[in-house]
C-alpha cells in the first residue's frame, strides 16, 4: 500500500477539497448538497446559495420552497432544503449557531453523516480523518486495500489501520483526485495507468490488449 500512496501522491501532490467554502458553516452545508452529486454542480449551486444565505437564520428566514427553488439543481434537492432547515435550527439552538468541532454531535445532526462530519472535522477543524466516498470505496477496493464486499465503514476502518493517523486527511484527498480523475467508475485510463499492475480490475481490462499483442 505504502508503494501505492507514494505514486497517488506523486501525481496529485496538491489534492484538496473541491468544494467552495468560506467557513465550517459553508462547508457542512456543501457536503451535505454534495451527497449523489458532483462537486462541481455543487458549486454552481453554492455561488450564488452562499451570497444570499450566510447565517444557520438566513435559512430559516424563508419558505421551505424558497429554500428548495435555490437548490433544484441537486439531487434530491427537497430533502436537501429540508435537512438544511432542520439543521439550521439545531446549530442555534444547541450550538450557538456554530458548526460543533466534535464527531460525534456532526453526525446528529440533519442530513450529515459520518463521511460528512469525516469532511467537516478534517477541512474545517484539522483533525485528521479518512472519509469515504464513492472513489475512496472504488479506489480502495480496486487496489486491494479493502475486500470487494467491504461496507464503507468496512472500507474506512481498514484505512485508518493502514495510514498514519497524520497522513488520514491528504491520503482522503489523494485517493479522491485518483478516483476521480484518472482511476474513473466507467472509464479507467488503465493503460497509462502506473498503478496497473497492483489492480485486479486493471490487470483484467488489459488482458485483451495483451492478448492481442501475444498474438503478432
Amino acid at each position: 500500500m505504502a508503494q501505492a500512496l507514494s505514486v497517488i501522491g506523486d501525481m496529485f501532490p496538491d489534492a484538496h477539497c473541491e468544494l467552495n467554502h468560506r467557513n465550517p458553516f459553508e462547508l457542512t452545508i456543501a457536503v451535505l448538497l454534495s451527497a449523489q452529486c458532483t462537486d462541481e454542480t455543487v458549486n454552481k449551486v453554492t455561488a450564488d446559495l452562499f451570497q444570499k444565505y450566510q447565517t444557520p437564520a438566513d435559512y430559516l428566514n424563508v419558505p421551505l420552497d424558497e429554500l428548495e427553488n435555490d437548490i433544484k439543481r441537486i439531487g434530491l434537492f427537497r430533502n436537501k432544503a429540508l435537512f438544511i432547515q432542520k439543521l439550521c435550527r439545531i446549530l442555534i439552538d444547541e450550538y450557538g449557531g456554530e458548526v460543533p468541532k466534535q464527531h460525534e454531535a456532526l453526525t446528529k445532526l440533519p442530513g450529515v453523516g459520518r463521511k460528512t462530519a469525516n469532511v467537516v472535522v478534517s477541512n474545517a477543524f484539522g483533525v485528521p480523518a479518512i472519509a469515504v466516498d464513492t472513489h475512496v470505496e472504488r479506489v480502495s477496493k480496486r487496489l486491494g486495500f479493502a475486500k470487494t464486499d467491504d461496507s464503507v465503514l468496512e472500507v474506512e476502518k481498514k484505512l485508518m489501520k493502514l495510514v498514519p493517523r497524520e497522513l488520514w486527511t491528504e491520503t482522503h484527498h489523494r485517493l479522491i483526485f485518483f478516483g476521480r480523475y484518472h482511476c474513473k467508475a466507467q472509464n479507467p485510463q488503465c493503460p497509462v495507468c502506473p498503478l496497473v499492475d497492483l489492480c485486479k480490475v486493471g490487470k483484467e481490462r488489459m488482458k485483451p490488449a495483451i492478448n492481442r499483442k501475444a498474438k503478432k
